[in-house]
């Protein structure tokens, strides 16, 4: 058994350093442009953001600039390679208004409702859940809170009812990234109704 767990311990330190080697690519922001797909996913200055699986940080560090010294990043990870990381680029470039924290998602410790916006961009595999993680995006997210969630695989309608059904509402899509708001039944934004996770009990 200890043989089994250092070896997948292993593997997957080795699968972090090559994700790491590709996304520390010069060449990859021209195809995969991290400012261009935080704009689209809704970051904007002065907002408080999580981020879902910061990885080795390709978009924790313009994440940070974007939301500017007056907001602040949570960028959180179960593997400790990847917090490490991030916790080097962001000494490295002199950033302060970023938090790295090694934890799941699905269970974060942050305040209720003290959340902008939550991204969770380019996970194949959510550790905890599907539920599980898009629940605790509604237990932190403010009232009309965005969750940007950047599709990698699967059905387009089943990731949307997905969502839906843990309390918010599908806004539409720009590019790869599907954005729902998190709903408060009849005081929804744009008059839009939706059902609360109490309403659905």
């Amino acid at each position: 058994m200890k043989n089994k767990i250092e070896e997948r311990y292993h593997h997957s330190n080795f699968a972090f350093r090559i994700i790491s080697l590709m996304h520390d690519n010069p060449l990859v922001p021209i195809f995969r442009n991290p400012y261009r797909l935080l704009e689209a996913a809704g970051l904007k200055s002065g907002q408080k953001v999580l981020e879902v699986g910061c990885g080795p940080g390709f978009f924790t560090i313009p994440a940070a600039k974007i939301v500017g010294e007056e907001g602040s990043i949570y960028a959180v990870d179960t593997h400790p390679l990847a917090i490490k990381k991030v916790k080097e680029k962001v000494e490295r470039e002199g950033i302060k208004n970023v938090n790295p924290i090694l934890v799941n998602a699905s269970d974060t410790g942050l305040p209720d409702q003290s959340i902008d916006l939550a991204f969770i961009f380019g996970l194949r595999y959510i550790a905890g859940g599907l539920e599980n993680l898009i629940s605790e995006m509604y237990r932190i997210l403010k009232p009309e809170g965005v969750l940007s969630f950047e599709k990698t695989r699967g059905s387009e309608k089943k990731l949307i009812e997905d969502v839906e059904r843990e309390g918010f509402i599908y806004s539409g899509r720009k590019a790869r990234i599907f954005l729902f708001e998190k709903c408060q039944g009849d005081g929804c934004s744009d008059n839009k109704k939706c059902k609360t996770k109490t309403e659905k009990m």
